[in-house]
């Protein structure tokens, strides 16, 4: 029999939370040069426009692991840039926050790039150049950073490219090996499914998520249907993120079928880029503290709901830096 409960919860935006004691999280995959280009009005072709473009820390992955170790978690970032000005400068970037920079500099190979368009009503485009950022070798991991970690977070990204795939899945090899939780972010849908929805499907089933992070769009890409609820098949915890109407969240407690609404104020911006990579650094920093304590799953879910909310609240309020990478 399934069987659901539902609750709805609002979060006051946004607060400081305190150091997260001794959380260990280990990020696996992409740090990458955001080029950012903010047209003050519509493009038109053949002209230019007004407006700004600027250099920032990217990734997926590492925009999870500064929000991470922002939190108060002990964080630390695997990943490959190019042995190269934004390489250094990338790097510079994360410690500044306080994470842990096992980063392979790849000879050859320049640091990865994704140019990012935000149009103006916030829109935002993607033009994807990874370079060094899929050039991480499963030999770069190395089994003592994994044997104090609570939990391994990967982008989809992780497990697609060549040889960044084969670390992701020996990361994930390695999590288990040292009882770490591990979850995943279905990041994009495009990169996903580039092999079809089968060979998707077979790659988050063989990961094994315990905590499963997606857009509805991108679940309803994955799963072929608007069916949400399916992804409980693929985790025993699955998160919807529905941005500015705030979250669904679920879970198998019991071969109970639970499920959550958490609703969130309102945050003006031109720019969200990040949120959805701050909202699991929250939701996850949360999540593994409750489990530590002992809360009941209902409660230590709704929490973990609300932090992501206020960590991705800070990211599109404060924005991230600009880079000098001169």
């Amino acid at each position: 029999m399934r069987a659901a409960r539902y609750a709805r919860v609002m979060p006051t935006l946004p607060r400081r939370r305190a150091p997260a004691g001794r959380v260990r999280v280990l990020v696996v995959g992409d740090l990458m040069l955001d080029v950012v280009l903010a047209p003050a009005r519509v493009v038109e072709p053949g002209t230019d426009v007004p407006g700004t473009v600027s250099f920032r820390q990217g990734g997926s992955a590492a925009n999870t692991a500064r929000w991470l170790a922002r939190l108060g978690a002990r964080t630390t970032l695997v990943a490959a840039v190019g042995r190269d000005p934004a390489g250094r400068a990338l790097v510079e970037a994360v410690r500044s926050d306080g994470v842990v920079a096992r980063v392979a500099r790849v000879a050859g190979a320049r640091t990865g790039r994704i140019g990012v368009v935000v149009a103006p009503g916030g829109e935002r485009s993607f033009v994807a150049d990874r370079a060094a950022a899929d050039r991480l070798r499963p030999e770069s991991l190395e089994i003592a950073w994994f044997r104090s970690a609570q939990a391994v977070h990967l982008p989809a990204y992780s497990l697609i490219g060549e040889p960044l795939g084969q670390a992701g899945r020996r990361a994930v090899d390695l999590a288990r090996a040292s009882r770490a939780a591990v979850s995943l972010d279905l990041a994009s849908s495009g990169p996903l499914l580039a092999r079809g929805r089968r060979e998707a499907v077979a790659l988050i089933r063989d990961t094994q998520p315990d905590v499963l992070f997606a857009t509805a769009d991108e679940a309803k890409a994955v799963l072929g249907r608007d069916a949400t609820d399916d992804l409980l098949d693929l985790a025993p915890v699955a998160v919807i993120k529905r941005g500015e109407h705030g979250a669904t969240v679920m879970a198998v407690e019991r071969g109970q079928r639970l499920r959550f609404e958490v609703a969130t104020a309102h945050v003006a911006t031109v720019d969200s880029t990040g949120a959805g990579d701050a909202f699991d650094a929250g939701f996850l920093l949360a999540w593994l503290t409750a489990r530590a304590s002992g809360q009941s799953m209902a409660a230590s879910l709704q929490r973990s709901a609300v932090a992501g909310h206020r960590a991705a609240a800070r990211q599109l309020v404060g924005g991230t830096p600009e880079l000098d990478i001169v």
